[in-house]
């Protein structure tokens, strides 16, 4: 309760959510990708709970997932277009996007990947907060952590 007191807009979110899944029975990501529940009305207690449980959660993690996706889309474009075409984009790791380069580009090629990730969003959606782009460098990928 002291929770929902602190953050009311988490509850007021929870609510509404609910309220248009059982409606629809999706959600919708911020750049309108739906994710369907077809158990959010089952009989079931467990299956319902769920079902409530993974709708809360699908239009925030899925609108990570479509803003890395664009991150991905954008990110050879931007690089290639400041000379550094020839850094590569190894793979993505949930949020985050794993890269091989020399090390003498690193600042540079730090520079476009924190601005390309940071509006990966726009023009589509005007995020309200900004993303916080952290970048680790290092020989591996357990290193740069």
């Amino acid at each position: 309760d002291a929770y929902f007191k602190r953050f009311p807009g988490i509850s007021n979110y929870i609510q509404e959510t609910m309220a248009t899944v059982r409606e629809c029975g999706h959600s919708t990501t911020l750049f309108g990708r739906k994710t369907w529940f077809p158990r959010i009305t089952s009989p079931n207690q467990a299956e319902r709970q769920g079902s409530e449980r993974a709708a809360i959660n699908a239009p925030i993690q899925g609108t990570s997932a479509d803003i890395i996706k664009r991150a991905m889309v954008q990110m050879g474009p931007a690089l290639k277009a400041t000379g550094l075409g020839h850094v590569q984009m190894l793979l993505q790791v949930h949020d985050e996007l794993v890269f091989e380069l020399p090390q003498a580009d690193v600042a540079a090629a730090s520079e476009i990947i924190r601005n390309v990730m940071a509006n990966a969003a726009e023009p589509l959606v005007k995020l309200n907060v900004p993303l916080g782009i952290e970048i680790g460098t290092g020989p591996s990928w357990g290193a740069a952590h």
